[in-house]
């Protein structure tokens, strides 16, 4: 939520990035150049989907995508100004439920299109069509005439009515109730444009998409990488300071860190498990460190046997009590996490550590093992207690620990259940197949606490994998979206996490630092608030 006359937000470009096969050894050469033309080397992993930005809702899709570096620009200046990218202007109503958009002149895609007004409206109508079936598709619920386009047997060229084209560098966003957080979100990859081009075939466009930003996708070699060069065309605030950028599709973070140390790798965001005790010490590599705002938790649906209803709430919280964060994060991370108390984090709009409920995020095993016992008179344990993660990924150390806790203080059979990619255990717990409580995380769009909860844990949320419905919870973010000023929002929004706290949907664990390891040859980086490289501005 924001006040009006102090926010100018982002239509922002598409700055898709792509991948020239690279492979994942110390074999592949890394592009020792230097200078404004460098192409920079970094780590990924391979998207769950094609990269069409409606259906894109996980971290390899979002790294290819940059998710749209102009709006991370604006997220590290979001307490001074945010600026606007195509965007002219965004004027609200005197409610908020109506804004009119003006978009600049000049811009194009890649392949030489125009940038109009319709390359929004017809890409927003697209991803909110049912019969399109994308992953972003509650996003644009907000918007007049989402729920006709939600009617089984709706054409897939139906527009949302809400939606108007004035002309070719103006539209109207209507709104089914007032959301003064709206320009906010619309610098998220969900409301990126697309080209003609798109409609005529998704499923290509999916696998070459066309941009309007800082760069361009040349490569995208499945399950090894991705490669994208600096889009000279491009006219936008945030030009590459490089010649692009080399993803790189890691099975472990262990091969990614060696491979900086060896001088293959010019960037990696995250640190393997395994070297958390010395990578600040390491003299072959260049260490970044920051505060961040990605979240990670258990996720635990409401579908699984002993999780529903009361029963399973007592249990949720039983095992929320049994882990022992602050030695975990001592012990394994050294540090580079902190302690969760709410669903958002430290650096967000809205962010509180004085929920009332918080104290369910404390270690205490004696009221843990009460309450599991109280959920056993509702219906008697059986079974072992498992956690599924991603073997691509650190978080093997972590649920062994966290496993451990749960077997010494609630006496209870447990066993880790292994993915062995990110895309699979994703594609798992979007298909709600997943068989077991999961680890999960999220990285917000944009910087506001609304993002952490609305398309979580509302009932029809987009991204709700819990099975998780709460009417007071649906009630409160609804109240929280229509409210006029920021605090009155944020106490709404505050108010939900309440409830969340004792429900505990997916439970909160911990917030991820930026930690981040570059080679010797990396001369600039920076970060989001998000955790995310700013792939524009890295140099060597």
């Amino acid at each position: 939520m924001v006040r009006w006359k102090k926010i100018a937000a982002i239509l922002a470009p598409v700055l898709l990035l792509s991948a020239c096969g690279s492979t994942q050894s110390a074999s592949s050469a890394n592009d020792s150049s230097a200078g404004p033309n460098a192409v920079i080397s970094v780590n990924g992993t391979e998207p769950q989907v094609s990269l069409v930005p409606m259906n894109t809702g996980e971290v390899g899709g979002d790294r290819i995508h940059l998710r749209n570096e102009a709006n991370e620009r604006q997220i590290l200046l979001i307490y001074q100004k945010p600026v606007n990218e195509v965007a002219e202007s965004i004027t609200p109503n005197s409610d908020a439920t109506q804004f009119t958009v003006k978009i600049k002149d000049g811009w194009k895609f890649t392949d030489g299109t125009p940038v109009t007004s319709e390359s929004f409206t017809k890409a927003w109508s697209y991803a909110a069509n049912v019969t399109n079936a994308q992953l972003n598709s509650s996003y644009f619920s907000i918007v007049k005439g989402y729920d006709e386009l939600q009617k089984e047997g709706t054409p897939s060229d139906a527009q949302l009515s809400g939606l108007v084209v004035k002309d070719d560098h103006t539209f109207q966003i209507n709104l089914n109730a007032p959301d003064s957080a709206l320009p906010s979100q619309l610098g998220s990859v969900s409301f990126l444009p697309v080209p003609e081009a798109f409609y005529k075939d998704p499923k290509a466009y999916g696998e070459k998409p066309i941009g309007n930003g800082a760069y361009k996708l040349v490569s995208w070699k499945h399950g090894q990488g991705a490669k994208v060069i600096r889009n000279d065309d491009y006219k936008g605030n945030f030009p590459a300071k490089n010649g692009g950028i080399d993803f790189r599709f890691y099975t472990t973070l262990d091969s990614a860190y060696a491979d900086v140390q060896a001088g293959n790798l010019d960037l990696l965001d995250q640190i393997p498990a395994t070297s958390y005790s010395s990578y600040q010490k390491n003299k072959n590599v260049k260490v970044f460190t920051a505060a961040g705002s990605q979240t990670q938790g258990i996720s635990i649906p409401e579908r699984l046997k002993h999780f529903s209803g009361e029963e399973g709430i007592l249990r949720r919280q039983a095992i929320s009590l049994s882990i022992d964060r602050d030695l975990i994060i001592k012990k394994l991370f050294y540090g580079t996490r902190v302690k969760a108390v709410d669903y958002s984090a430290p650096s967000i709009t809205g962010y509180t550590d004085n929920l009332k409920n918080k104290t369910i995020l404390e270690y205490n095993p004696q009221k843990g093992k009460e309450l599991w016992k109280k959920a056993d008179a509702i219906s008697p344990w059986d079974g072992t207690l498992s956690i599924a993660y991603n073997a691509d990924s650190s978080d093997k150390q972590w649920i062994e620990a966290v496993l451990h806790q749960l077997q010494d203080n609630l006496g209870v059979d447990v066993q880790p259940q292994s993915y062995p990619t990110k895309k699979e255990l994703r594609t798992a717990a979007v298909d709600k197949t997943l068989p077991t409580p999961y680890q999960s995380g999220w990285a917000p769009d944009y910087p506001n606490i609304e993002n952490y909860l609305t398309l979580r844990f509302s009932s029809d949320g987009g991204y709700n994998e819990y099975d998780y419905h709460n009417d007071n919870v649906d009630k409160i973010l609804a109240e929280g979206s229509a409210a006029p000023t920021t605090d009155d929002a944020n106490a709404k929004y505050q108010e939900a996490e309440e409830i969340l706290l004792n429900d505990l949907p997916q439970i909160p664990l911990w917030y991820q630092n930026i930690t981040a390891v570059g080679s010797k040859d990396i001369k600039k980086a920076a970060f989001t608030y998000n955790n995310y490289p700013m792939y524009a501005d890295l140099e060597k």
